[in-house]
């Protein structure tokens, strides 16, 4: 369907269809990227999640199912509040943030990353998702979520936000050849957070990082290194709003 730029079931209705020179070349070009190991969701340029259709590219991780563990973790907690304020950090194809949008129309969201290339995509995503703004009470349309070009919570007051979450990068060089040859292909062995062996520098940074004082009670959600769910890994840390996939 990538290569046909058609659905499935067109294919069906036309079974008589033959392929012109460019769409064989197109075909035979994603079977040997494939071949190579470069995920799938590289070569078309898309993956679904929290039911939205995002853009990916080798700028930023691959949204996995898994993550939106989190998303179901911070909704019910967040609906409690009239206006949540909600920082992602190392927000890459802007996967966590716009759910978290689409589910949450009267919050503020806050989308960081380091890399300009990723924060070019999460901006598109969240243009097309239109997810920018919201109306107001006065029948006006108001920015509702915002992108900074910055390190973790770096120039933000970390305090005024009532959830900060994120889903960092956590396979180390020295795990790199134990991960799936698709895994290996994503973009942050290169990152400039690269973890040097199995360190994980991220969640040490942010639970440093967040100020002395918050709105609501604090929590830490933590993926397993060989990528299982994180289920109901939460864990209580200090009275900040802090959820890491």
């Amino acid at each position: 369907m990538f290569t046909l730029n058609c659905d499935r079931a067109h294919l069906y209705a036309h079974p008589e269809r033959e392929l012109t020179k460019e769409e064989q070349s197109r075909y035979d070009e994603a079977l040997t990227q494939r071949t190579k190991g470069v995920p799938a969701q590289y070569i078309t340029g898309h993956q679904e999640f929290w039911g939205l259709d995002l853009i990916v590219s080798p700028a930023v991780l691959i949204p996995r199912p898994e993550t939106e563990h989190l998303i179901e973790t911070v909704l019910p907690l967040a609906r409690a509040l009239k206006n949540p304020k909600i920082a992602d950090v190392g927000t890459g194809s802007g996967a966590i943030a716009l759910a978290l949008a689409k589910e949450l129309p009267n919050a503020e969201i806050h989308a960081t990353d380091i890399s300009p290339c990723a924060l070019e995509i999460a901006e598109a995503n969240a243009a097309r998702l239109q997810l920018e703004f919201r109306t107001s009470s006065h029948h006006q349309l108001e920015r509702s979520f915002f992108f900074h070009d910055t390190d973790l919570l770096n120039g933000l007051e970390a305090a005024a936000f009532d959830f900060v979450v994120s889903n960092p990068p956590y396979v180390g060089e020295a795990e790199e050849d134990q991960v799936q040859l698709e895994v290996g292909k994503e973009p942050y062995p290169r990152s400039p957070h690269r973890t040097p062996a199995r360190r994980l520098p991220y969640y040490g940074n942010q639970r440093h990082d967040r100020g002395p004082r918050a709105r609501t009670p604090a929590w830490l959600g933590r993926h397993n290194t060989d990528k299982r769910p994180a289920g109901n890994s939460a864990r209580r840390l200090s009275p900040q709003a802090a959820f890491l996939g």
